[in-house]
């Protein structure tokens, strides 16, 4: 094991800085095209951590200058009034993102709603046709936490061209998307899953690791690869000691004495989500309007 301690990669700071390039595009694009960006987000229901989290999004909507738009439909609306809400704003020239907030009641069908979202508005990257432009190399709207994650290694490692990296969880919210997007930047990518045969072995390669199982401290310190950046997408409530904390997929504690880099929870990708949502919104509106994109906030 190596005797130092990694690197922290602080996403907090990270995310701070690219709501701020976020906040002077945004004016930008007021000064030069006349233009605000409009962001809408529904809420159906009041789950109590979907509430938090959309007052979150509001209020740093708010931070970089764009337009909010909150819709709220109590939990018992029929899915066909939340189809009509969200043909509505795809038919907004006002809106120019649009975020339909998960989990929704169990009556709704996620996957028929999120479909319903004109691609082009679809700022957390999950519609099918943004999908597959993703997974053919094509200008899609990307999945906001995986690229943020990107982001984070973009700033740690420059380019990621040759590396060994292992995503370990194969959703599509984060661990499909993010194996494009690392096959995208020249990475040799394998995704690892519940079926996989022999994870520590996988692990033990990887020189980029992205842990995203949503199973508490899955990963121990000694399975890594020394000198490896590690990037912690989960966020796992246990009690340690009598008390609950927040624990990621990968034990950190163990981690931070054998990686070169490593994701705090919390405090790492999770501020990245929000500020990529933000980025998103920004990319929406500049191709809405044919206005030049800011590379560093893009894929």
């Amino acid at each position: 094991m190596c005797s130092a301690r990694a690197d922290i990669i602080d996403g907090k700071a990270f995310a701070a800085t690219l709501r701020q390039k976020v906040a002077a595009q945004v004016a930008r694009l007021k000064a030069e095209y006349g233009i605000v960006p409009g962001l809408a987000v529904v809420l159906v229901g009041e789950d109590p951590a979907s509430t938090v989290y959309v007052r979150n999004k509001e209020r740093m909507t708010a931070e970089v200058g764009m337009n909010g738009h909150a819709f709220r439909l109590p939990a018992h609306a029929s899915e066909a009034e939340l189809l009509d809400l969200v043909r509505q704003l795809n038919a907004d020239s006002a809106i120019h993102g649009i975020l339909v907030q998960l989990p929704l009641p169990a009556h709704m069908d996620a996957r028929k709603v999120i479909n319903t979202i004109n691609p082009e508005k679809d700022v957390d990257g999950f519609h099918v046709v943004n999908a597959g432009l993703l997974a053919t190399g094509q200008e899609a709207m990307v999945p906001c936490t995986p690229l943020g994650c990107l982001m984070l290694l973009r700033d740690r490692l420059g380019s990621l061209a040759g590396y060994k990296a292992l995503v370990v969880g194969a959703s599509n919210i984060v661990g499909k998307p993010m194996a494009q997007l690392l096959l995208a930047e020249k990475c040799t990518v394998s995704i690892a899953h519940s079926r996989t045969r022999d994870l520590e072995a996988e692990v033990r390669q990887a020189e980029i690791l992205v842990v995203a199982a949503g199973r508490a401290e899955l990963i121990p310190g000694d399975w890594i690869k020394p000198g490896a950046v590690v990037i912690d997408v989960g966020i796992n409530r246990i009690e340690r000691d009598g008390k609950p904390v927040l624990v990621g997929d990968v034990a950190f504690e163990q981690a931070v004495r054998v990686a070169g880099a490593i994701t705090p929870v919390p405090g790492g990708v999770g501020p990245m989500t929000i500020a990529c949502l933000l980025a998103n919104a920004l990319t929406a509106c500049c191709r809405a309007v044919g206005a030049s994109e800011p590379a560093e906030l893009v894929a």
